[in-house]
This record gives structure tokens, sequence and C-alpha cells, in this order.
């Protein structure tokens, strides 16, 4: 049986890179966590500390800011992967730096996790949320580090708790608004499944500079289908208000940064498609969920009925 690699998670507090730690534990990888002195002060991130430390990872004090730790680190490990959040994109050019010097990792999954920045065609008014995700990928490509790309479009938190109606909390029992026509199709797959495929593509030569997408079955869906398949769970028909595109656009103009991020997101994936407009293969891509057949997910209708 070929040695697992030892991976390091960046991010580890964070929700994704909470669960990135745990399905590495979980398939029995030697599991590094970086951590600052400060998260021990915060309730919720010492729990997520202790918590991991019992289940056997080892945890190593550091920060993005701080090279010569982050050196110390990436030298006990074969792998990073970091969840680092969108606002700390592009403080990975300081870990990029360390994993160069340090020349001994073998994968760096870069903190990517949504739609493709490459892919989407809306980046021009995403106020950098794309750009600075390219232009970590652009230095990694050019400093020659292997990596992966991990594309899972969008969680399954977001947007799905509402069905997608950007302005409730809870999906909606009377009425509903679409967007446009309603049948361009989103990608939504849980944190926790992200984790999953994301430890189980780090040591696959299959993966190896390329970018996985996950587009698992059942979690690909438009407006209209999801209207659909509440409907069914429900036993009522909603009201259905369709709104122009040009409507979404104009809300996306007057509501203020970042309060208007989530309607730029909806305008990206189920306007422009950006979730799914492209052939993975043909573009140079592998698809996650036919590499690994054998992994259970949580698909939309489940995720569903835990909010009846």
């Amino acid at each position: 049986m070929e040695k697992k690699s030892r991976i390091l998670i960046i991010g580890v507090t964070g929700n994704l890179g909470f669960h990135l730690a745990k399905a590495s534990l979980h398939f029995s990888h030697p599991t590094f966590a970086l951590f600052r002195d400060s998260a021990f002060s915060d309730p919720i991130k010492s729990q997520k500390l202790h918590s991991l430390s019992n289940s056997g990872a080892t945890l190593l004090k550091g920060s993005l800011e701080d090279e010569a730790s982050l050196i110390e680190a990436i030298k006990q490990v074969d792998v990073v992967v970091s969840a680092v959040s969108s606002e700390q994109v592009l403080a990975q050019k300081l870990l990029i730096s360390a994993i160069k010097q340090a020349g001994c990792i073998k994968r760096f999954i870069p903190s990517e996790f949504g739609a493709d920045p490459d892919k989407v065609q809306i980046s021009n008014m995403a106020y950098n949320f794309y750009t600075q995700k390219a232009e970590i990928r652009r230095l990694v490509e050019a400093e020659g580090i292997p990596y992966t790309i991990i594309s899972c479009n969008f969680f399954m938190s977001f947007l799905i708790p509402s069905l997608v109606q950007p302005d409730l909390e809870t999906p909606p029992r009377d009425k509903a608004t679409i967007f446009g026509y309603g049948d361009t199709k989103g990608v939504f797959v849980k944190e926790s499944d992200v984790a999953t495929f994301t430890i189980s593509a780090v040591d696959d030569p299959r993966t190896l500079n390329k970018v996985v997408y996950l587009r698992p079955p059942g979690n690909v869906y438009s407006v209209n289908e999801l209207i659909e398949i509440w409907e069914s769970k429900i036993g009522k028909k909603l009201e259905k208000i369709y709104e122009p595109e040009e409507e979404l656009l104009k809300k996306i103009k007057e509501i203020p940064y970042p309060e208007n991020m989530k309607f730029i997101f909806l305008y990206s994936a189920f306007i422009k498609g950006d979730h799914t407009y492209f052939d993975i293969e043909l573009s140079g891509g592998v698809d996650g969920t036919k590499l690994y057949p054998q992994l259970k997910y949580t698909t939309i209708s489940e995720y569903l009925d835990t909010l009846l």
C-alpha cells in the first residue's frame, strides 16, 4: 500500500478548512493544521483546533504573514491545501514563495473552491473576486509548483437554503422570484463533500496540474427545476414571478457592495451559465464525480429535506 501524503491545511478554523482537515484525517493522511496564536482566544476556533488535535492532527503555529513559520511548516509535509477566505486570496503569495523555497511539495491546492475564474464571464463586475483567484493561479503556474484546482461552483449552504431567493433566509412557501427564464443550470456541492473530493484528488496523478470540476448528478439544476423539486416536497405550487435579466442587472448596480455580490453570483450562474456552459474534458479539465464514483455525497433533494 502506497504511503499517504502528509497534508498541511491552511485556514483550518474556517468552515471549509475544518471539513478538509476532517476529510484528511478520515482518509488516514498524516494531517497538519496551521493556526495563529490568536485562534485560541476565539471559542469557536479554539473548539475546532482542540477537536482536530484530539482526532490526531498536528497543530503548527504560523501565519500567512510569517514566511519563516510557513517554510518550517511546509518542510514537514508533501501537500499543501489552502482554504483561506476570499478576502485573503492574495495573501497566498507569501505561501507560494514559501512552497517554492521549501522545494518539497508534491501538490498545492490553492484556495479557489468556486466557479472557475478562467471560465466566468462576469469577472469585470465581481470586484476582483475572480481576478485575484486567477492571479494566484497564474503565479502557481509560473513558479512551476505542481497543483490541483478544485472548482466546486456553489457551496450547498449558499442560495439553496432560500431556494435562490436572495432576500429570504428560508425556502419560500407562497411565491418565488425567478430572474431570466429560469432554465440555466447552476451547481451546488455541500462543503463536507467538497472536502472529500479534494482530499481524494491530492495523490491522484490524473489530477496533477488540472482543474477538477464538480458537477455531481442530483446537484446540477436550474431555478425552475429547484422550485419544482421544492413544490413536490411541500405539496403546493408556488406563484412564480419572472423578472427580466435587466432587472437583476439594475439591482446589482443599485445595491451597494458587498451586499450585491449575492446577486452577481446569481447572475453568473443562472443567467450567464458560468457553472455549466463549457464541456469539462474539452476544456482540459477533469470531472471529479467521474474520477471518484465511489464517493457518496449529499444531493440537493436530500439537502432540501432538511429544510422542511
